[in-house]
């Protein structure tokens, strides 16, 4: 995994800014329970529970899975999960998509929180981020994700399909940034797809 500049949209000053998009750290993970466990834990937030230490040993830890940080020249601003291995598509199972586990924004980033937030469109740079994977892996830009109830709006405002809730998700609507394929499959797709069941993913969390 590699650094990424990213821009997202600084509101006190009105102007977009460029952060930096890297690897999650131990230090990330300090940050998060020192500066955003505390203001989520006195929150209605829906993921004021996660742990993401805990999410970092259970599900970074897998084959393929990389872990994010975002983060400006001050403050850590966001987190992301995503597993590039072992899932496929709702619309075509034939073909890999780039799930995403977690994603959260900081709570100072959110409105329910912090009115006005510091930043805007951290979560969007990050879902873009996840895309731009995709593409860069071969799998023609296709994203998936379960989503809590609250972040569904927000997803839809992505132009994410929607494909309904899923039960072994506990019910959470699974989301799919979905591009039909440019050409027909040929026999080598149907070899991939055999050869791939071995890396499916275990149960995963779900996202903000």
């Amino acid at each position: 995994m590699s650094e990424h500049e990213v821009e997202i949209f600084q509101v006190r000053n009105q102007k977009r800014v460029v952060a930096r998009l890297c690897p999650m750290t131990a230090d990330h993970l300090n940050t998060f329970e020192q500066d955003w466990k505390p203001l989520l834990m006195n929150s209605l937030e829906e993921d004021q529970y996660w742990e993401w230490r805990r999410k970092q040993q259970t599900y970074g830890s897998q084959l393929g899975a990389e872990s994010y940080a975002l983060e400006d020249q001050v403050q850590l601003q966001g987190l992301m999960l995503i597993q590039p291995l072992g899932y496929r598509s709702w619309v075509e199972p034939n073909r890999r998509i780039v799930y995403v586990h977690s994603l959260a924004t900081a709570p100072w980033n959110r409105p329910t929180i912090q009115n006005p937030p510091a930043y805007r469109l951290v979560g969007s740079a990050m879902l873009e981020f996840a895309r731009y994977r995709s593409r860069e892996l071969g799998y023609g830009g296709l994203v998936g994700l379960h989503a809590l109830p609250g972040a569904e709006s927000f997803y839809r405002r992505m132009d994410m399909d929607e494909h309904g809730s899923d039960p072994e998700k506990e019910g959470l609507v699974y989301f799919e940034w979905y591009a039909p394929q440019p050409t027909s499959p040929d026999w080598r797709d149907e070899i991939d797809w055999e050869a791939s069941e071995s890396d499916e993913g275990s149960e995963d969390d779900i996202q903000d």
